[in-house]
């Protein structure tokens, strides 16, 4: 059963089903004492990982994450001397996790 389970995951990740990509999203940003919803885009999906069931000497394996490239963009609200500033993802693609900007450790049981 675990091999066919197996080849299946297999198969659709070289279907291309494993995907990172840009989303559309509205996000609450605070300034001015007021609180404005912008459209943004920021990363999703999933990414094609081998995982092993036995960890050797308890190290996890590089795994893979959904990550991009950010840049800020400013909106200005009225009555407001300063720009609103929010994060707005420009590219989007698997890459192996950093551990200097993300929590990157496995999850499991102590």
């Amino acid at each position: 059963m675990q091999f066919v389970v197996m080849a299946v995951v297999l198969s659709l990740a070289e279907m291309g089903c494993f995907s990172c990509y840009l989303r559309n999203v509205g996000i609450p940003v605070k300034g001015c004492n007021q609180t404005v919803c912008v459209q943004t885009k920021m990363c999703e999906g999933l990414c094609y990982n081998k995982d092993s069931a036995i960890e050797i000497n308890h190290v996890a394996p590089e795994h893979e994450i959904c990550n991009g490239e950010w840049t800020y963009a400013e909106k200005h609200v009225d009555g407001c001397p300063e720009s609103i500033v929010y994060p707005v993802a420009t590219k989007c693609n698997c890459t192996t996790c950093n551990i200097e900007d993300t929590e990157c450790s496995r999850w499991g049981i102590c």
